[in-house]
Formats: structure tokens, sequence, C-alpha cells
């Protein structure tokens, strides 16, 4: 069973740039899927990002295409969410999630379909 924690939230300015972090530890990093997800306040989560087991295959929400990029390093158990051109709207508390699969170059969009989640970490974008 899989834990997760993410880090490298705070605040920025809006234009800025942030690089968030998941930490796995107790499973096969490399058996799980991983997605990044994002909650404001009064608002339901929603799908940022999401990863592949091999790293291979990755699919953005469109509000933050082409601003954050999403990568895992298998090696080192951890993932990682470079956000760039921060704007006021991506303030949230961002999760990232696991999913153990079978399908190694599946990329999965809806939070039912993961099964552990992290604690979250706040990103605060100022305008």
């Amino acid at each position: 069973q899989v834990q997760l924690v993410e880090s490298g939230g705070g605040l920025v300015q809006a234009g800025g740039s942030l690089r968030l972090s998941c930490a796995a530890s107790g499973g096969t990093f490399s058996s799980y899927a991983m997605g990044w997800f994002r909650q404001a306040p009064g608002k339901e989560r929603e799908f940022v990002t999401a990863i592949s087991r091999n790293g291979g295959s990755t699919d953005y929400a469109d509000s933050v295409k082409g601003r954050f990029t999403m990568s895992r390093d298998n090696a080192k158990n951890t993932m990682y969410l470079q956000m760039n051109s921060l704007k006021p709207e991506d303030t949230a508390l961002y999760y990232c999630a696991a999913r153990s699969t079978i399908f190694s170059a599946t990329v999965y969009h809806a939070s039912g379909q993961y099964g552990y989640w992290g604690q979250g970490t706040q990103v605060t974008v100022s305008s």
C-alpha cells in the first residue's frame, strides 16, 4: 500500500512558478499510474494532470495545458508538477493520487479511479 506526501506549495505572484513534488513510499512506485488534482474553496476537486506508470503518457486539463508539466522519476519514487505562468485561478489545494494498474501506458482522469491520496499542498497565487 503506497503512501503519498506532497511538498513544494506556497505563495507566489501571478506569472510566477512553483514545482510540486509527490514522494511515494510503501509500494512499488512503478506499479502506479499517478495524477494531480486540485480543489479550490467551495469548488469540486478537479483533474489537473495524469501520467502513466512508465511515464510515457501524460494528459492535462485544458486550463493548464502549456503552463504545467508533469513528470515522474521511478528510481526516486517521486512525481513532479512544474507550474509556470501561474494565475490566481490556479489557487487551490493540490493533491497527488495513485492508482495501481497493470497497464503501463494508460492515464486516468477521474478522481474515483484513484485509490491512494496525499494530504495536499496549498498553492496560492496572488494577483
